[in-house]
């Protein structure tokens, strides 16, 4: 049987990675062979491709921009998700194509049907069975990020403007296919959002 390719998507500081870790453990507690990676990155040319992506200060026009993260996971696709779902494993992806309709087709303003379009062709068409998308107020975002360390990226520059545009771009892609993105409140204790998150894709543990 034909593995599940579960996506996790949402503004830095949602919670994105711990999620992953958490939904991965649970899912193999019971069972469930899973296979837990990230965007970009995961293979080696995506990995590359990443540190660009994310080095500050360089300067990466917005198609560029769309077309590398694309180039990521085309490479991905390929080279991992393909075959590990073709070999039954579920696929916990930390992010996928709905980031870059968020980031780059709202945020950067290419529109989401172009950036949709360019993403379909680098993953032969692939879609996430189910897609979890956290939500959390800027304040605790912040938080998130301060208390992790690290020194923000060349995205995470952005005036809040960006930001603004990707949330109002997520709740778009969300209100459109309530079916595949389920929203979790991602302010809640992170047992709460386990929780949630299972209860999201209970109906495929099922299948």
């Amino acid at each position: 049987m034909r593995g599940r390719l579960i996506t996790i998507e949402g503004l830095d500081g949602t919670g994105k990675t711990t999620l992953a870790e958490a939904l991965g453990r649970a899912l193999e507690d019971r069972g469930q062979p899973v296979e837990l990676l990230r965007e970009p990155g995961g293979v080696e040319l995506s990995e590359r491709i990443r540190a660009l992506v994310k080095e500050p200060g360089l300067t990466v026009g917005a198609r560029a921009e769309a077309l590398l993260y694309a180039a990521a996971r085309a490479q991905l696709v390929e080279e991992r998700v393909e075959p590990l779902l073709s070999s039954g494993v579920w696929v916990l992806l930390d992010r996928f194509v709905d980031s870059s309709l968020a980031y780059q087709g709202a945020g950067r303003g290419l529109g989401v049907d172009e950036v949709a379009d360019v993403n379909r062709f680098g993953t032969g068409g692939l879609v996430a069975d189910r897609t979890l998308l956290l939500r959390a107020d800027t304040a605790t975002r912040a938080e998130r990020q301060a208390v992790r360390g690290e020194p923000p990226d060349r995205l995470e520059l952005e005036e809040a403007a960006f930001f603004e545009r990707i949330a109002a771009g997520y709740d778009k892609l969300a209100s459109a296919d309530p079916a595949r993105v389920r929203s979790i409140d991602a302010s809640l204790a992170p047992d709460a959002v386990l929780a949630a998150a299972l209860e999201a894709v209970s109906d495929l543990l099922d299948q």
